[in-house]
């Protein structure tokens, strides 16, 4: 049988970015209830690079399977359906789509998820929204944020901070983030009270008034700090910091519905509601790049890949 190769990004060891390798690999194909898309672009998430770590079999964290080496790389895409599984209903052929599956790193992707790409987004932005979107609606329900109260996100520059700083805003909930220097005037147009992060921060936030919940998206050793403000570990919670349950934090990792946060992320672009900017696009070449600046942080929005 004649077999149809593509490119994508693998690694066949876990260790740091210079393990990644661009490969010849058979295309994969939908199955009942999935689609495949030709790939436009590829959303960069931390998660990616976690994994490729082995930071999730290494700690012993229960909030993803066991990697099968040679693993494949990527869970957001942004593309162009050009298989529909058996199942899949108001899906075409040729539609412009954005969601989520696996190794969406490649020129071609199966997506167990998705949703039409609005009018007027690009492929490179909506590969950016996916686990964002899920992972901010997650966080907001997981620390109990309530219309009058405010939020203290750490880190709030970045592709799940922008998603947070919005998504709160728009449900009357006052947020404080942090950033550096370059990105406080992008969060306070996100409408967000931004400080930075250097000396003197939690005296600031405290002078800002009563944090009633606070998030943890850079990982960056601020726990204590964050608990001290709020004044409960349980109103903290942390996607970046895998020893948060030693101060009483919980680590959030494992993934809600992302069909109900692919339609509101759709609902909100096409609202013109959510806008998280792209700051830089890379090729598949260039994975490792894209993940040492990812890790690297200081983000202002997303990286993407495009094959």
């Amino acid at each position: 049988m004649y077999v149809v190769v593509m490119r994508k990004v693998s690694y066949a060891r876990f260790g740091g970015p210079e393990v990644l390798e661009v490969v010849d690999a058979e295309e994969p194909h939908a199955g009942a209830g999935q689609v495949r898309v030709a790939v436009r672009a590829a959303g960069v998430n931390a998660v990616d690079w976690r994994i490729r770590e082995g930071q999730f079999e290494t700690r012993g964290t229960a909030t993803h399977g066991a990697t099968v080496l040679p693993a494949g790389v990527g869970i957001d895409a942004a593309g162009v359906v050009d298989e529909v599984g058996e199942g899949v209903a108001g899906t075409r052929i040729g539609e412009a789509v954005f969601g989520s599956g696996t190794d969406t790193y490649a020129e071609f992707a199966v997506l167990n998820f998705w949703q039409p790409i609005p009018d007027g987004v690009t492929f490179e932005q909506a590969a950016g929204y996916p686990s964002v979107v899920e992972t901010a609606l997650r966080l907001l329900a997981e620390v109990g944020a309530r219309p009058g109260n405010t939020l203290l996100v750490s880190g709030a520059a970045g592709g799940v901070g922008s998603a947070v700083v919005q998504i709160a805003r728009a449900r009357d909930i006052d947020v404080i983030g942090t950033a550096g220097t370059g990105n406080q005037e992008y969060l306070r147009s996100l409408g967000a009270t931004a400080t930075t992060y250097d000396d003197g921060w939690v005296d600031r936030v405290r002078q800002a008034g009563p944090v009633h919940g606070a998030l943890d998206l850079s990982g960056s050793g601020v726990i204590p700090h964050l608990v001290e403000l709020t004044g409960d570990p349980g109103k903290v919670i942390s996607i970046a910091d895998l020893d948060a349950p030693t101060f009483g934090v919980r680590f959030s990792g494992v993934a809600g519905s992302m069909r109900d946060a692919l339609v509101e992320a759709a609902a909100l672009l096409a609202q013109r509601k959510l806008s998280i900017p792209v700051e830089r696009v890379y090729s598949l070449d260039d994975a490792a790049a894209a993940h040492t600046d990812s890790r690297a942080g200081h983000t202002r929005g997303r990286r993407v890949l495009v094959p």
